[in-house]
């Protein structure tokens, strides 16, 4: 065996992990424990990464008669895996599955409940998200949790855990965009039997070790807050001002805000109903920029051109707009960035998906949210630029046609559903998913030119 076994406790075993995942600090992960042992183990992970932690609530299906042997796993939001070897050799019936699983699933909401105190979930949408446990015998609770996490829309899931079986280790990497683990024995028998102490953790303690991660975390925001303004920086940034953009031979007000190393910069295309100041797409800008990513907020049209309402819906003259805003941001190139994405929102999606349609632009990502890319429908086979497509899951209307428009495609491109998300995103949550797909899909398409 490999690593210091056993451990003396949950707390050595955190060490332990804590130290083989330092390389994802860099990536700013969250991590989430699976309660109850999962979540000692998964506080001194966080702790070590400076990250947030949460949980993620799985429960383990044991058979009828011999509880300590795993028949599958259930978690939250349906999550549900069967181990049908076992099912078979036991003799277990579809009736005492679901007897066992209706018990476990409400003390999945019990445990959840008690837990949160309220609080909703930390979005996982567009993150690096590292599951923790104390040990991985079957796999059966990790590949649930792991259900929950890409359903949630984590962008990487990175499975971490003191001690796992060496046959189960070997079987979750294919499902994992990363396996971290201290030692996999071949003879592994049970968790507990790696731990010197492994007595049960209560819920009390879960619920402690909880609130106080959230207050190591926002305080570690606050002093990060006011480091930037003792420096007189905003969103950290080497560049943030007002901006008048010429194009198309009219002079349009815009923001733009470069954080220092910047990997590149994204122009806003505002459709019907938005402005370079809207709070949407300031959120959005602001969680870019915390990724490195620059921005260029500002208004296709002048004011007495928004008055027509007739000129939203003319995605020519608004990609004309765009492509004359990217001479401009080419011709300037601040902070030396080349690399240029494109975000766009209801018609401004269009113009700006026509718009990445023109090779000579060299657009390098868009991201639409509840865009009408339906109306770029005769460009869209001509866009290079790998394409994110963002909907509400309540937007029906619009989710059809952006599935009929991505049938058009021919670039790298996903269209992902925000699950009871509307046409603006107003639910809670709803934006934060948006912001977390959108700086998920920039860093990666546009990390690759930073200078």
């Amino acid at each position: 065996m490999n690593g210091s076994l056993p451990f003396r406790d949950r707390r050595d075993a955190g060490e332990q992990l804590a130290a083989r995942l330092t390389h994802l600090e860099s990536e700013h992960p969250l991590v989430l424990g699976l309660p109850r042992g999962g979540v000692p183990v998964a506080a001194l992970v966080a702790a070590r990464l400076h990250a947030p932690l949460d949980i993620l609530v799985v429960r383990k299906l044991g058979v009828p008669f011999q509880p300590e042997l795993a028949m599958g796993a259930v978690g939250e939001e349906g999550a549900r895996v069967l181990e049908p070897t076992v099912i078979r050799q036991a003799g277990i019936t579809a009736e005492q599955i679901a007897t066992v699983e209706t018990k476990e699933r409400a003390e999945i909401e019990r445990r959840a409940a008690r837990y949160r105190d309220g609080r909703t979930p930390v979005p996982l949408s567009g993150r690096v998200v590292v599951i923790v446990d104390d040990g991985i015998a079957t796999g059966s609770t990790a590949l649930a949790a792991i259900q929950v996490a890409r359903h949630r829309g984590a962008a990487r899931v990175v499975l971490a855990a003191p001690v796992a079986a060496a046959e189960t280790a070997r079987e979750l990497l294919s499902v994992v965009d990363e396996l971290v683990c201290v030692a996999t024995p071949e003879d592994f028998g049970a968790v507990g039997r790696f731990y010197r102490d492994f007595s049960q953790t209560s819920d009390d303690e879960v619920t402690s070790l909880l609130a106080t991660a959230r207050t190591a975390s926002e305080h570690d925001d606050s002093s990060a807050a006011r480091r930037a303004e003792d420096q007189g920086v905003e969103h950290s940034g080497a560049l943030d001002q007002d901006v008048e953009v010429l194009s198309d031979g009219a002079t349009l007000e815009g923001r733009l805000t470069i954080p220092a190393q910047a990997s590149g910069i994204v122009l806003f295309a505002h459709g019907s109903g938005s402005s370079a100041r809207s709070p949407r797409n300031r959120f959005v800008a602001d969680r870019l920029h915390d990724a490195g990513i620059g921005t260029l907020l500002f208004d296709l049209l002048t004011p007495l051109e928004a008055d027509d309402r007739a000129n939203v819906f003319d995605i020519e003259l608004l990609a004309r707009r765009l492509r004359g805003a990217t001479g401009w941001t080419r011709e300037l190139r601040p902070g030396g960035i080349d690399a240029l994405g494109y975000f766009g929102a209801s018609t401004g999606a269009a113009a700006a998906l026509e718009a990445a349609a023109d090779p000579r632009l060299q657009i390098d990502a868009v991201v639409s949210r509840g865009g009408r890319v339906d109306l770029a429908a005769d460009h869209l086979d001509a866009v290079r630029a790998p394409t994110l497509m963002i909907v509400g899951g309540a937007d029906a209307e619009v989710l059809q046609l952006n599935r009929a428009a991505a049938r058009l495609l021919r670039c790298p491109h996903e269209v992902v559903v925000v699950p009871g998300a509307s046409h603006l995103f107003e639910e809670p949550g709803a934006l934060d998913a948006v912001a977390g797909l959108a700086s998920g899909w920039f860093a990666k398409h546009l990390g690759a030119h930073a200078t």
